[in-house]
């Protein structure tokens, strides 16, 4: 069988068990939302002013929108409230309505920028549902294309991103900050 070998290194932290790779440092100056958990990550990006350092593609007064560092497919963006909430019965209305808009509109941007034909958009609930951090909601859109075989490996598991985060971000971030900008005035 021919074997095909793909570099990820910036996976490794993930398969190590090191999810959070963002950095911790004491002099970095952060501003904590209400109710924040200093140990989530999610909390931990908002609260920081560094956001292509941390993937976050776009901030709202009710939500924010990161990279996933570790994912699916390209494109894969998590969708969360800026409050940590772990329920969704634990949302306000205007928090529903302001996530539902995000995910709405990152599913826009994403068909315009990236032609994406289709996506996954879920939200795991709980531990044995999935969630690997069940205290922070997030929502999960993935962008599907025709033939990819990303989300449902079939190929031996293997997945090919073909974009650098980085690169990713500077995309995303400019087109849904204008975007979200536009639609707040």
């Amino acid at each position: 069988m021919d074997e095909q070998r793909l570099w990820a290194p910036w996976r490794l932290a993930y398969v190590q068990g090191q999810g959070d790779v963002l950095t911790t440092e004491d002099d970095v100056e952060r501003r904590w939302a209400d109710g924040a958990d200093h140990d989530c990550f999610i909390c931990r990006v908002a609260a920081e002013s560094r956001d292509r350092e941390n993937l976050l593609v776009v901030r709202r007064p009710e939500a924010v929108c990161i990279l996933n560092r570790f994912p699916y497919n390209n494109g894969h963006l998590l969708i969360a409230p800026l409050t940590h909430k772990g329920r969704i019965d634990e949302l306000d209305d205007d928090e529903h309505l302001a996530l539902m808009r995000l995910v709405t509109r990152a599913t826009q941007i994403l068909a315009d920028t990236m032609h994406a034909e289709g996506f996954n958009v879920g939200l795991n609930l709980g531990r044995v549902a999935g969630a690997g951090l069940p205290g922070h909601l997030h929502w999960h859109v993935v962008p599907r294309w025709s033939g990819d075989v990303n989300f449902m490996p079939a190929t031996a598991g293997i997945r090919v991103i073909p974009q650098a985060l980085d690169e990713l971000w500077q995309l995303l971030s400019t087109t849904l900050a204008d975007d979200c900008a536009d639609r707040q005035s």
